[in-house]
């Protein structure tokens, strides 16, 4: 099973999650808000990106840039944990493995539509 977490009220989720519903493809919908990812997560999706999941095109990252590029790499991610906004979103996750970050819908046909 997919897990997408994600906040629910995000533009880009919608369009996700439109995508995986029309497609029949089942998934779980984790609320960011309602259970913030643990630091655990933040590294995998990290790993996952080749940086620290963060929607730089983001308001909340626009308005924390500089304290938060003044951070260590442990503050960054408690940064991350307490202010979920600031990651890039929806984060795909099958059987413990990040498979995307974000919503590009040639990536979504290329993950799901291989039949």
């Amino acid at each position: 099973m997919i897990s997408m977490f994600a906040i629910p009220n995000c533009d880009t989720v919608k369009k996700a999650r439109m995508f995986l519903e029309e497609n029949n493809i089942d998934y779980e919908f984790i609320d960011f808000k309602k259970v913030p990812p643990t630091a655990a997560q933040i590294k995998a999706w990290g790993e996952y990106l080749g940086e620290l999941p963060i929607n730089k095109k983001g308001t909340t990252y626009r308005k924390y840039k500089e304290h938060y590029d003044a951070l260590g790499m442990s503050e960054k991610i408690d940064f991350i944990i307490a202010n979920t906004s600031l990651i890039k979103r929806p984060v795909l996750v099958e059987n413990g493995k990040t498979i995307a970050l974000g919503f590009n819908e040639e990536q979504y046909n290329e993950l799901f539509m291989h039949s």
